[in-house]
C-alpha cells in the first residue's frame, strides 16, 4: 500500500511534542542557563523524548486501531482509518526506537536508561494499566515525570523530589481533565466504553472532585516548593513564591474550560488558548529570572527597606 508522508507524520502526533518541553526546566531550576553544553544535551534529550513518545503514540494506535474507529475525532487517525497498514506502522517505530537511544547515547548513557523506563511505562500502560480506573491517569503522570528526569540527567543535575512531586500532581490533574474531555466528547455511554474500557468507571461526579483534588495538591506542592528552606538556600531568595499566582490562574483556567467543554484534549488547550498560554510564558520568564537574578533583587529590596 502506498502511503503519502504526510500520513506518517500524522502517526507520529508532532502536535503532541509541546509536552516534551518538560524535558528542559531542571535546564532553569537547576542554574545551568548559561552552560551551552546544557543546552546541546537538553535539545537532544528533547529531541529523543519527541521520538520516543511518538513511537508510543505509534504502538497505543495499533493496538487501539478498532475502538479509535468509535471516536468522533480519532476515528481519523491514519491506523484506525487504514491509511497506514499496520507493517508500516511498525517499521517506524523501530527506525523511531534507533534514533531516540542513539541520541539518549550521545547526551549520557544514563538518559537512555530514563528512555528505556519511559518506553517500558508505554508498554505497560498500553498492555493493561490503560484498561485500569485511576492507574491510568497514574501512568500518564508518570510518563510526565521520566520527561522531566531526563532533562536533570541531561543536565547533569540531581533528579529533585520536588521535581518529581510537582510534576506528578500537575500531570494527574491534567490526565483527569482529559478523561473529562473524553466523556464530554462521546455522549453515548455505550460508544465511550467502546473507545475506552475506563471510561465505565470515571463519572462526571467523580472527574469533577478528581480534578479539583489534583489542582489543589499540585499547587500545594509547588506552593511547598517556593518556600521549602532548601530552595531558599539554594538559589538565595524566597522570591519564587510571588509566581504562584500565574500559577493558580493557569491551573484554574485550565480547569474552567475543561468542565464548561470547551477542550477535550489537553494539548489543543495548550497551544490554542491565548490567556493560558500568556500566563505560562509569564510564569517562565519571571521564574527563569528570578533564578538568575532573583539573588541581586533580593538583596536590592532589603537595601531599600533599610534605607527607608
Amino acid at each position: 500500500m502506498s502511503v503519502q508522508p504526510v500520513q506518517f507524520v500524522r502517526l507520529m502526533r508532532p502536535h503532541q511534542w509541546v509536552k516534551n518541553g518538560l524535558v528542559v526546566l531542571p535546564l532553569i531550576f537547576g542554574q545551568r542557563m548559561d552552560d551551552p553544553e546544557a543546552w546541546r544535551n537538553v535539545a537532544l534529550a528533547t529531541v529523543a523524548f519527541c521520538l520516543i513518545s511518538s513511537l508510543a503514540y505509534i504502538l497505543n494506535d495499533i493496538r487501539d486501531r478498532d475502538s479509535d474507529r468509535h471516536h468522533p475525532r480519532k476515528r481519523h487517525r491514519p491506523l484506525a482509518a487504514g491509511t497506514v497498514g499496520v507493517g508500516q506502522a511498525q517499521l517506524l517505530a523501530a527506525v523511531l526506537l534507533v534514533i531516540a537511544f542513539l541520541l539518549g547515547w550521545l547526551v549520557n548513557p544514563a538518559l537512555m536508561v530514563v528512555i528505556g523506563l519511559y518506553l517500558l511505562l508505554q508498554v505497560v500502560y498500553t498492555l493493561g494499566f490503560k484498561r485500569v480506573v485511576l492507574l491510568d491517569v497514574m501512568c500518564i503522570a508518570a510518563g510526565f515525570v521520566l520527561r522531566a528526569d531526563a532533562g536533570a540527567v541531561a543536565v547533569g543535575v540531581p533528579i529533585s523530589p520536588w521535581l518529581v512531586a510537582c510534576t506528578f500532581t500537575l500531570c494527574l490533574f491534567m490526565g483527569f481533565c482529559k478523561r473529562q474531555g473524553e466523556i464530554t466528547a462521546i455522549s453515548d455511554p455505550e460508544q465511550a466504553r467502546n473507545h475506552r474500557a475506563t471510561l465505565a468507571g470515571y463519572s462526571p461526579a467523580l472527574l469533577t472532585q478528581l480534578i479539583a483534588i489534583s489542582a489543589a495538591v499540585s499547587m500545594m506542592s509547588y506552593l511547598a516548593y517556593t518556600i521549602s528552606p532548601l530552595t531558599i538556600e539554594r538559589f538565595g531568595h524566597d522570591l519564587l513564591v510571588y509566581t504562584m499566582p500565574l500559577v493558580c490562574y493557569a491551573i484554574f483556567r485550565f480547569m474552567l474550560l475543561f468542565l464548561q467543554g470547551r477542550y477535550h484534549d489537553p494539548t489543543d488547550l495548550v497551544i490554542r488558548d491565548r490567556p493560558f498560554q500568556a500566563a505560562a510564558a509569564l510564569w517562565l520568564i519571571l521564574t527563569a529570572s528570578l533564578v538568575v537574578w532573583g539573588r541581586d533583587i533580593s538583596q536590592m529590596l532589603r537595601s531599600l527597606a533599610v534605607s527607608g
